[in-house]
């Protein structure tokens, strides 16, 4: 009985994780934007930017992030996934969720202490990576034992291609706007 709750409450805190994730990274895109703007439209603006940028990570992303390794250690503890193999590739591509994570803390950090290393276009690209680790995880979660990796790591490199493409059709649609 307390299986379905326990799946419906880390789906949902999943979701979460994901959309500060996605967020975070956009705001990192319009924080490098600004710092290249001239004052006094860049500091106001990255003064608005840094807070909505720490609030978004320690009120929405660490919380979700946190909950939904409690709810999913808790479920895979329930359900006794340990022995299966789909749920290893699951924990390898959340070993690498998590660290993509940690790194946008750091670079969340870093923008807080007025470094900024990389360009907008770097940080378009870097938002795919969470793109990439969704998809991952929810085919082989879906799809479990029955997954063909081989036709999964050719989608997920046709997938980064598309988003490749698309990152570089908007910035020429930027250039010419």
């Amino acid at each position: 009985m307390l299986y379905p709750y326990l799946k419906a409450a880390h789906i949902i805190f999943v979701v979460t994780w994901f959309a500060g994730l996605f967020y975070m990274v956009r705001l990192f895109i319009y924080s490098t934007e600004s710092n290249a703007k001239t004052e006094p439209e860049k500091s106001i603006l990255l003064k608005q930017l840094l807070i909505m940028q720490s609030r978004l990570w320690y009120i929405i992303t660490w919380p979700s992030a946190v909950i939904t390794l409690i709810l999913g250690l808790w479920l895979a503890f329930l359900m006794n996934y340990w022995s299966h193999p789909w749920f290893h590739i699951k924990l390898l591509l959340l070993a690498g969720l998590y660290a993509y994570h940690f790194i946008c803390g750091y670079l969340h950090r870093q923008m807080e202490a007025g470094i900024f290393k990389y360009t907008s276009k770097q940080y378009r690209i870097w938002n795919e990576v969470a793109t990439l680790f969704l998809f991952a995880i929810v085919f082989v979660v879906v799809l479990k034992s029955t997954l063909n990796w081989i036709w999964g790591i050719v989608g997920l490199i046709a997938l980064s291609a598309i988003l490749m493409l698309g990152i570089k059709l908007y910035k020429n649609l930027r250039k010419d706007a």
